[in-house]
């Protein structure tokens, strides 16, 4: 889309919320105008943020992302509906062959220029902190099974979760880094101590900061702590079923550019309660909250649209909100063109009504359906 002009709207730039206009042409912005004139698209005070980049997502719209090819992309354009201008597709753990045909679906999307990568959640994570993952599928780190999926994924293999306290876990997060693979800490009963030698090997992110870890206790501050004291981004599951808002502060208050808006859907997301499969385990969805037989909770029916209203009406000043929801994960990703309504960005954007319902979606310069 060239030549396009938003007038009449309080844009979310750099240095806070400006009313006036936003020029975009060939899908980058090239102009923001304080006070700018009249013209163009009037968008009668509503408020423009950046577009939401979600790193961690298994579906949605009723489409699970390792069902087939055309369910990961009907997935991506149902979060694409609500904000997520950038996704990362997530996998759960699986066999081995299983990942390696599911991240060549993510290598087309992602050549296609429709998705950021791959994250693979697993199979290398701790069985008593395995929450949805399937216990049938974990496995400890393999090198060679790691070199299999990095060649499947064609170079989009983005984020890889590991559980540091596993045999040989530290081997992994080594070469991780050496592949330019983001090795985040998840799923993992690991100490304190473990955790911080992930850190220090290389890990550079949490997994759902909080969940599917074990939890801080005043003796063993675990991985938890070892993440907030390594200063990493930290992704947070904020449905209001899986942290409680003090959990959103408490990151916060060490340092904003370490929270990270996720949403961990699944296939529920947009459909509603009943009852779901989930890396080949059944999950029921009531009242939005996604559980396996055993009450593990099994991702969310989260939107990003929806996280990042929640944070907002929780406390969370509106551009921190979107910075947690847009520059933070898009700087996790190196991604230096998103994230943000400055002059030269890619022109990825969400117009908003009083109540932070999304009432339009540009991205990379087209408005999305």
């Amino acid at each position: 889309m060239s030549n396009l002009v938003l007038s009449g709207a309080r844009v979310l730039a750099p240095d806070g919320v400006v009313a006036g206009s936003l020029s975009i042409d060939d899908g980058r912005i090239t102009a923001l105008d304080a006070g700018g004139a009249a013209g163009g698209m009037a968008l009668d005070g509503a408020l423009v943020v950046p577009g939401f980049v979600d790193l961690h997502v298994h579906g949605g719209g009723g489409h699970d992302m390792t069902s087939s090819a055309q369910d990961m992309a009907d997935a991506v354009a149902f979060h694409r509906g609500h904000g997520t201008t950038t996704t990362l597709v997530s996998l759960v753990t699986a066999p081995v062959d299983a990942l390696c045909e599911q991240l060549g679906w993510a290598a087309d999307l992602a050549d296609a220029g429709e998705i950021a990568g791959a994250h693979l959640e697993g199979p290398f994570l701790s069985h008593v902190r395995c929450g949805a993952q399937n216990p049938d599928h974990l496995l400890e780190p393999d090198l060679d099974a790691f070199d299999r999926m990095v060649a499947a994924a064609r170079g989009h293999l983005k984020v890889i979760t590991i559980a540091p306290e596993l045999p040989g876990a530290l081997d992994l997060v080594d070469a991780a880094v050496r592949a330019g693979v983001i090795a985040a800490v998840g799923h993992t009963d690991a100490s304190y101590e473990q955790a911080t030698a992930a850190f220090e090997h290389g890990a550079t992110l949490a997994t759902h900061l909080f969940n599917g870890m074990r939890p801080i206790h005043h003796r063993e501050p675990g991985p938890v702590l070892a993440s907030l004291d390594a200063g990493v981004p930290c992704e947070t599951i904020n449905d209001g079923i899986h942290l409680h808002p003090a959990v959103l502060r408490e990151v916060l208050a060490r340092g904003s550019d370490r929270l990270v808006l996720i949403t961990d859907a699944i296939d529920a997301t947009g459909v509603g309660d009943g009852e779901y499969v989930l890396g080949g385990q059944r999950v029921w969805v009531e009242d939005g909250a996604a559980r396996l037989a055993n009450g593990s909770l099994a991702g969310s029916s989260l939107t990003m649209d929806n996280a990042f209203a929640r944070a907002v009406r929780d406390g969370v000043p509106v551009e921190v909100a979107s910075a947690a929801a847009s520059a933070n994960p898009a700087r996790v990703l190196g991604l230096g063109d998103r994230g943000s309504l400055a002059v030269g960005s890619r022109a990825d954007l969400v117009v908003l009504d009083a109540d932070h319902t999304v009432q339009r979606v540009m991205r990379a310069g087209e408005w999305v359906a």
